[in-house]
């Protein structure tokens, strides 16, 4: 279910920082472990973890296929933070959890979209037609307000929530699906996104449902955290997001 992945910016780089003792307590590097889904999350802390490591953090990054791991797994300390959802997800888990995790920075916003599965196009559409969208309570509601936009949730549509990771693997089995960003790209789907059928990208949606780096109560002020978010605010990171989603990822700082 997770994957670790260290990023150092080379043995060369490395070494040259420590002789010079970093910027760590007591001369030492300090390891900054998050939890993060694969895409985008993952990538955008990839170009990120070179500039923390200027400062003399080592970025560790955990990487979860689900929406409950990376919280537990916070939790319980497991990760020192966590960077994969938005805030009505989270106040929802902490909710149902009794967990105390706080969003500290708003890095981007995933537009969810309606994806062909069976069918093409919405002119394709008829009676008894499936729409597959995520069950989480929070995207669940984004998901049917956007079929509400597109007149599509209607009563004689079998419309089924399932779980967000199991989106893309589906899609060819129902007519339509409506997918987080996140997984529509992980899963090689993008393509086959309906043209003009998503969230736009200013937006009460866009608003709400940007995606926060998240710590436990208490960890704010962390020093590693906020070389993190730092080194995420960059114009590096602001660079790569532009070009390599192409505005499928929207960034928000």
């Amino acid at each position: 279910m997770k994957k670790i992945i260290t990023f150092l910016l080379g043995l060369t780089a490395l070494v040259a920082l420590a002789a010079c003792g970093g910027n760590g307590d007591n001369g030492d590097y300090i390891v900054f472990t998050i939890g993060a889904s694969s895409v985008p999350h993952a990538q955008i802390l990839a170009q990120a973890a070179p500039l923390m490591l200027e400062e003399g953090f080592v970025l560790e990054i955990v990487e979860f296929d689900d929406f409950v791991l990376p919280n537990i797994a916070l939790r319980d300390g497991a990760v020192d933070a966590n960077f994969f959802q938005h805030r009505p997800f989270l106040a929802n888990f902490n909710a149902n959890h009794g967990t105390d995790l706080v969003p500290v920075f708003g890095v981007h916003f995933e537009p969810l979209r309606l994806y062909a599965g069976r069918l093409y196009s919405l002119d394709d559409i008829t009676s008894g037609a499936t729409i597959a969208i995520p069950d989480d309570p929070s995207n669940e509601a984004r998901a049917l307000q956007l079929l509400d936009d597109l007149e599509l949730n209607r009563n004689d549509l079998n419309i089924t929530p399932l779980a967000a990771e199991l989106l893309p693997r589906i899609l060819p089995d129902v007519d339509f699906a409506v997918i987080n960003g996140n997984f529509a790209l992980q899963g090689g789907v993008f393509y086959r996104n309906i043209y003009g059928a998503a969230e736009a990208d200013e937006s009460e949606a866009a608003e709400n449902f940007t995606n926060f780096v998240v710590v436990r109560a208490g960890y704010e002020d962390n020093k590693a955290l906020q070389a993190l978010i730092r080194a995420i605010s960059s114009d590096v990171v602001r660079q790569f997001i532009h070009d390599e989603y192409l505005g499928r990822i929207v960034p928000q700082f």
